[in-house]
Formats: C-alpha cells, structure tokens, sequence
C-alpha cells in the first residue's frame, strides 16, 4: 500500500504553516545536536586526503613519469554535503539505540551511504509497487530528511506518525522552494528546470500548486512555440508525460509562468531557459506586462556553479582524456562529464576506485547510456589526463583513483 495516499495533501494547504509548526516542535531538529566538532573531525579523518591537499598547494598540478594529472579548481565535496554528513553522524552520536531511516540517499554517492549502512542508518524499503514504505516507522524512530529534501506529504505523514525528525536539506534546495510558493501564491505555474525523477525535483515540485518539468533547452523551446502558437494539446501533454501537475492545461497554465530549477542542473542552461520563456511571453504579451506574466529568482547553487566554472576552465586547457568522479545517480557529476564531451574530451565517469582495471582496463558510464568496458583505455605514450568529481564526492576517493592511474600506467 502506498502509505503516503493514506494522508493527502491539498495543493493549496498552507505548506510554510506545516514547516513553522515543525520548527516549534521538540521532535524537528535541523541545527545538530551540540556534537559538531567531534562529527567534523570524523568527516575529515574518513573523507580528507593528503595528496589531494599536496595537489592543490601545486596548482592544482601533479606528475608522475609520463602521467600528469591536471585537478579542477573546484571539484568534490561542498559545504552542503559536509554539512548533512556531520549532520548525520551528529544524529547517530545523539539517538546510539533508535531506528534510524533515511527518506532516500543522504546524497548520490555509494562511499558515504555504504558509511552510513555500516552505522545501521537505513533506507525506508520500497513496496511492491516501487512507493516508499512508511509502515515500517514508529514513533519511536528517528528519520533523516537528506540533502535533497523530501515532499511536503512524506513532511506530513512524518508529523502525523510523531516519529524524530532531522532535517539536512540543503539550504540552496529550500531557497528553490521559497521560489516556488511564491509562484504559488500569486498563481504563477512553476516551470522546474530539471529530471523529473530526481529526489530533489519531485520535492521542489510537491511545494507547487501547477507545475511543468522541463529537461533541457530543447524541450524548453517546444514549450515557448506552444505558447505563441499553439497546438496539438494531446501531443504536448503525450510529449511531457509525468512532468506536470495533476489537470495541468497547456492551454490555460502557461500564461503566468514563475522559473525555478534542480540546483544541480546546468547554470547556463537555466540561465538560458529563463530568458527564453522572458522573450517569448514579452512577445506574446508585450514588454509592458511582463511583469504579470513572468517571475524568476536566482536559484543556482553557488557549489553547482563553481564546480562547472572549474570545468570549463579545466577543458580550456590541454586535456587527453577526463576522469568524472562521482555517483552514477548524481546529476551534477553528470553535468560535468556533459562539459567535457562537448569541448570533444573523451571523458569517463567512474564513481570509484574499483572500476579501474584488473589491467589497463575501465568500466564506465557514458553519458546518458548504459555501463561500458572499454580495454586499453589509458594511451602508452605521455598523457594529460584532467580529473574533477561531483559535489558529493570525497576527496579520498578522488585520490584512490589518481593513485591508480599511476599504478596502471607505471604497469606499461
């Protein structure tokens, strides 16, 4: 049974009532537990690495015989993601003998959550219909809301259960959420720049009233021409399956638009898709309305932008081959992998140590496809090989997989 059915929410409940009522409880907790230095020296003891420091007091820059390895200026963990994991074990250190679940992954990387199970921190299981099974909760049970968030009904069916609460969501996710009740509140529908199966996506748009997901730029574009020219409603609706709210009319919802996005998503691309939907209701409605027919806000993670910054500054240089580190599952890891193969790097995403070799041997993911084995990756001759990883990757499993770059290519 799908748990969270049990207890609908409007659309038009007062979901910042719901927060404020949460934030006044004894049994909210979104500020740790007073054990924050001693969880951020374990944070760092597991997940820092000295040769990773060593690389970046060199410029970023490190050789080893015919190997040199050219590190993104800014790559790895973020303030958000240190954040929630100390804030994860803050939680373990205060509730030693609860139950302690996770909505979903803490964030989208396979080291940090196998840490996490080693705690017997778990994940809530999935029935048979693949919906999260909140029957497996008590009272007495402590539940974690991950860096990506959770829906406002999991919020609510939590506070109905009157389980411990601990909220990690990223402060950059809840900005993205004031966005969008503020398109709420004057009837904006919210077009969300993202994937709609992402964690982060389905929450931000559970704090919707109308909603339209849109992918990228190309979909965006389709969705501006409807606008000025109409067409084939069952096309459209067909062509955005699982991407609207419930009665959503591209007819009708698509006269007042607010923009917002996944914070993970490609900056230029969101940047991109705000300006085009502004030229085309400018056009549709004149410059002088715009107002009443367009809201944006600034909502691109600082982290996101850097780490992509980083990148294209990475690929500008003389780059062989790139090595994307990070959680298969993790959009930002993969936005990255996107920059390199569009400047024509080849590029793998790797998300650890154990997909190089036996030999000069790599399993990865291409972009947008399937896992693939490719033998002899790493060229005999002097190589240049760029390296940089996802938000919510340590910095040890950065340094295990430049170790082992060195080992294969000193193997030769």
């Amino acid at each position: 049974m799908d748990v969270i059915s049990v207890y609908p929410l409007s659309s038009q409940m007062d979901t910042k009532a719901l927060k404020r009522s949460l934030h006044n409880s004894n049994r909210y907790y979104r500020n740790g537990f007073g054990h924050k230095v001693e969880a951020t020296e374990r944070l760092h003891f597991e997940y820092q690495s000295d040769l990773i420091q060593q690389i970046r007091e060199n410029g970023y820059k490190l050789q080893r015989g015919d190997v040199t390895i050219r590190l993104a200026e800014a790559f790895g963990f973020c303030w958000g993601v240190e954040r929630v994991i100390a804030l994860t074990y803050e939680t373990r250190k205060q509730f030693p003998t609860e139950r302690i679940w996770i909505t979903n992954e803490i964030i989208h990387n396979p080291t940090v959550n196998q840490n996490l199970t080693e705690m017997q921190i778990e994940f809530i299981p999935m029935n048979e219909e693949g919906q999260k099974d909140f029957t497996v909760i008590t009272e007495q049970d402590v539940v974690i809301l991950p860096a990506f968030g959770a829906t406002i009904q999991e919020i609510q069916l939590l506070n109905t259960i009157g389980c411990t609460i601990v909220d990690t969501t990223c402060p950059w996710v809840s900005k993205v959420w004031n966005s969008v009740e503020k398109h709420k509140k004057h009837s904006y529908t919210s077009i969300i720049h993202g994937k709609y199966k992402h964690e982060e996506t389905i929450a931000t748009s559970s704090y919707a009233d109308k909603y339209l997901i849109i992918l990228n730029l190309q979909q965006a574009k389709y969705v501006c021409d409807y606008i000025l020219n109409g067409g084939d409603r069952e096309e459209f609706l067909s062509k955005f399956a699982g991407s609207y709210s419930f009665g959503f009319d591209p007819d009708t919802d698509l006269e007042r638009i607010g923009i917002a996005n996944q914070t993970t998503m490609l900056k230029r691309e969101t940047e991109q898709i705000g300006k085009l939907f502004e030229r085309t209701l400018m056009r549709k409605y004149s410059p002088s309305q715009i107002n009443n027919h367009f809201l944006s806000f600034n909502t691109i993670c600082d982290a996101t932008q850097e780490r992509q910054d980083a990148m294209f500054k990475l690929v500008e240089e003389k780059i062989d081959l790139m090595v994307v580190v990070g959680g298969f599952n993790s959009s930002n890891t993969t936005h990255l992998q996107e920059i390199a193969l569009k400047y024509g790097i080849p590029s793998y995403h790797i998300d650890s140590v154990e997909r190089l070799g036996p030999g000069n041997r790599i399993q990865h993911k291409k972009l947008n496809q399937d896992l693939e084995v490719v033998e002899e990756w790493l060229p005999r001759e002097p190589v240049v090989v760029g390296v940089t990883a996802g938000a919510s990757t340590p910095d040890t499993v950065v340094s295990n997989v430049i170790e082992r770059l060195f080992e294969i290519k000193s193997a030769m």
